[in-house]
């Protein structure tokens, strides 16, 4: 059965029927709470046996994944979210970037869009975190996966898009505080669970219009074992790290229509992204201020639930 843990200022808790029951641990960071699996236990046994606990509605749940940390994300890893760019899914290479974990915040709070972007974009996305060290170099097997990734949690990859297109680079865009929600929870999966990954379908909605909803069997084009085994031939992974996965379908961004990505290829590139953020600001799809974004995780039996996370839009001025 999967583990639930989860984070607030007061310390780590551990998901039961009845509530959340405290983890008797002096862990602040999430590698640290992985090494104590046996705290994790202990309260497992107790909310099992009745002991106390508190109900989940009176706890402010930050992000079980504490920076710092190295956040790594897939590019265009579903089929249809290629397909929707304009792209051919069997030219698309396994290729990652990096997200600034400052940009790591809670499931419940705020998304800020700074002052200066306009487009802001959201990807709901399967995070893993990773549970051991993993020095560049390894060769990670199926086998080992299940000790390589300790935990599951939905995250969000908010993306300022017209920061991101111009520039050819993505951390600038994807890496401004609160562009990472993390959470509610870590679940902890054991091997027969962590082999149902192709079963969990990704939804994420605004204000109650459903924006993205995908199953991973037949859409995700490298799994966590090739991702993961293509990180190690160039970098070190730690306990506590997190990798997105990559999102579906469904964002605001999209492909422009053939035709006029043609004519936009014989334009100058000022002239170029002008019309294009010019069409992209006509896009209601784009955060709004006072959006509302939920984004969860699971399995259509319920047996694997990530949970759901709730954040509203603010733009700063």
């Amino acid at each position: 059965m999967t583990i639930s843990v989860l984070r607030t200022s007061e310390g780590w808790w551990v998901q039961t029927p009845t509530g959340a029951s405290p983890i008797t641990t002096s862990a602040s960071m999430t590698a640290e709470l992985l090494a104590d699996r046996g705290a994790v236990d202990a309260a497992i046994e107790t909310g099992g046996a009745g002991g106390d606990t508190v109900a989940l509605e009176n706890l402010t749940l930050l992000s079980p994944v504490t920076a710092p940390c190295r956040v790594i994300a897939q590019m265009t890893n579903f089929e249809s979210h290629v397909v929707d760019a304009g792209m051919d899914p069997k030219t698309v290479p396994l290729t990652f970037f990096r997200k600034s974990s400052a940009s790591i915040t809670g499931p419940f709070g705020e998304i800020v869009r700074p002052a200066h972007v306009t487009l802001l974009d959201y990807e709901v996305e399967i995070g893993l975190v990773i549970g051991r060290d993993v020095p560049a170099g390894s060769t990670i097997t199926e086998n080992d996966l299940p000790h390589v990734i300790a935990g599951l949690t939905v995250t969000n990859d908010v993306s300022a898009r017209d920061i991101q297109l111009p520039q050819t680079q993505f951390y600038e865009a994807k890496s401004y505080p609160t562009f990472t929600p993390v959470g509610p929870a870590l679940v902890l999966l054991d091997a027969a669970e962590l082999a149902r990954f192709g079963d969990l379908r990704l939804r994420l909605s605004v204000s109650g219009e459903e924006r993205q909803n995908r199953i991973v069997e037949g859409d995700m084009l490298y799994r966590p074992l090739q991702a993961l085994q293509s990180l190690t031939r160039f970098q070190d992974l730690a306990a506590g790290d997190l990798v997105l996965t990559g999102t579906p379908v469904g964002t605001a961004l999209s492909a422009p229509p053939k035709p006029v990505e043609i004519i936009g290829n014989f334009l100058p590139p000022a002239v170029k992204w002008k019309a294009f953020f010019s069409r992209q600001a006509k896009n209601r799809k784009y955060l709004q201020h006072g959006d509302v974004v939920e984004a969860s995780v699971g399995t259509d039996d319920g047996a694997i639930d990530l949970g759901t996370q709730r954040l509203s839009v603010r733009y700063a001025r």
